[in-house]
């Protein structure tokens, strides 16, 4: 949960890197937030098309776009790169940059923010 935060508290930060470990646990958190509000939406209130799940999905929609452009730049690789449609995919599983790149330090080095955040490197 810590990683889903983490990408909301960077809300529109479209600089620095993400470790693949952030990207997939905020897109694994929101998938199931997404499921569970479609399952309310249909069942509690009867909508199937606008409802909650739709008010959550544009909330999330740039903290989702922020958090896969600082991936590319993980991989070393432009923002802009979320826009081709299997590149993208290969890229966000694609390991971080070794060292730091253009876009910052490596987010999985030991010295860095995300021990003064309180987020574990495990």
């Amino acid at each position: 949960m810590e990683w889903y935060l983490k990408v909301l508290r960077q809300y529109a930060d479209f600089k620095g890197r993400a470790r693949r470990k952030e990207y997939w646990m905020f897109y694994l958190i929101n998938t199931i937030i997404s499921v569970v509000l479609s399952i309310v939406d249909t069942s509690i209130f009867g909508l199937e098309g606008y409802g909650i799940n739709t008010l959550y999905s544009l909330g999330v929609l740039v903290p989702s776009i922020a958090a896969a452009v600082r991936r590319m730049h993980d991989a070393g690789k432009s923002g802009w790169f979320i826009l081709i449609p299997i590149y993208n995919i290969i890229l966000l599983c694609t390991d971080s940059e070794e060292g730091d790149n253009k876009w910052g330090p490596n987010p999985k080095n030991p010295n860095n923010e995300l021990n003064d955040i309180g987020v574990s490197e495990a």
